[in-house]
């Protein structure tokens, strides 16, 4: 074999019917192969709506972090090498990216020129000779995903900046805290118990309200003072607008696409939709949540308010491609119906939790 010929399980040989002969074949050719068809302009992120994705929320990689949990980093790095010709399986955040995907289709047919796009961003802290396996793996599932970062064990969260970064999803919680006390929207995404299939044409975004598009204002009434007088704060505040929460800022983004389709007569055909599903009753505390969303110029297709109720049965019916959510309770449920759920772990109810926690003795539940 020359010095300038590629690996042996890459060459291609010498094909008869077409008579093209090995000599006429070279490494770029191969590398070319490597990336995948059709491959669009990549938007600057300046531009785009950055959407980074953990290496662990986009595959699934349980085998991988085992490996790395129990014999550390350089017997993880060994298995990966080992393995690289293999392809992860899709992972939580899977559909979501594809979705994405679908969206960015649609705006590149009607704005061929805009930039104003979804750009996905792979993000991990591993170390970079993993890389080579999730280049494989995404350009066997043809995803279009130019943007990677491996920063080798550093934090993640100067990069999440760098790249302006409207969503970061993690299976990782503590990633995911730290991103939100920077100020960086992010949740931790789950798995759902079971296969739901999901529209391949059409991004759905589910939301509560309070503590994820809004803040926790009325979350600490209702821990300190209770539900009765809950609603008569909502009652006495309806006009005043809550402040905003971890993800005000990728709705708006949302909205900002939907226009865009709008603009174009296609409102009924936009492939963006977006739900408010919360545990408020409209009647008692509804009106101030959809009020807030007037006054910062947003709306969701569907609100949904529940009054308490499970919201795992109606998100099986919506089924969207991801329901945030700040309650844990309600994350469990969702994931249990088939739902891919996403946690955000902000605001009185995480402060809550973590005080309950201290309080219980030792060998407790």
């Amino acid at each position: 074999m020359s010095q300038n010929s590629p690996p042996a399980h890459g060459r291609p040989g010498t094909d008869a019917a077409n008579g093209e002969d090995q000599s006429t074949w070279d490494a770029k050719g191969f590398y070319n192969k490597l990336a995948p068809t059709k491959k669009p302009k990549t938007p600057n992120p300046q531009n785009a709506i950055t959407i980074a994705v953990s290496s662990r929320a986009l595959f699934r990689m349980e085998e991988e972090q085992k490996i790395y949990e129990e014999h550390g980093v350089e017997m993880y790095v060994k298995h990966q090498l080992e393995h690289e010709d293999e392809p992860f399986e899709p992972g939580a955040a899977f559909p979501f990216v594809k979705a994405l995907e679908a969206v960015n289709a649609r705006l590149r047919e009607l704005y061929p020129e805009s930039e104003e796009l979804f750009d996905v961003v792979l993000m991990t802290n591993h170390h970079a000779q993993v890389g080579v396996r999730l280049i494989n793996t995404i350009n066997h599932y043809n995803l279009f995903i130019e943007r990677f970062c491996m920063t080798g064990g550093r934090s993640l969260i100067g990069y999440l900046k760098a790249y302006h970064t409207n969503l970061y999803l993690s299976s990782d919680s503590g990633k995911v805290g730290e991103a939100l006390g920077e100020g960086i929207a992010a949740a931790t995404i789950f798995s759902p118990d079971k296969v739901v299939e999901v529209s391949d044409t059409q991004l759905r975004v589910a939301f509560d309200g309070d503590a994820v598009l809004f803040s926790d204002e009325s979350e600490q009434i209702v821990k300190a003072h209770g539900l009765d007088r809950f609603f008569e704060h909502e009652k006495e505040h309806e006009n005043s607008p809550l402040a905003h929460g971890p993800l005000k800022g990728f709705l708006e983004a949302l909205g900002k696409l939907q226009k865009k389709f709008y603009a174009k007569g296609q409102r009924l055909e936009c492939p963006i939709r977006t739900y408010l599903v919360t545990a408020r009753s409209a009647a008692s505390s509804g009106a101030r949540a959809l009020k807030t969303l007037r006054s910062w110029g947003l709306e969701t297709d569907e609100a949904l308010f529940l009054a308490g109720a499970p919201k795992g049965p109606l998100l099986e019916k919506i089924r969207p491609h991801i329901f945030f959510d700040d309650q844990m309770f309600h994350v469990e449920g969702a994931t249990e119906m088939g739902t891919v759920s996403a946690h955000v772990p902000y605001g009185v109810a995480q402060r809550y939790k973590k005080s309950a926690a201290k309080k219980e003795p030792a060998g407790g539940k």
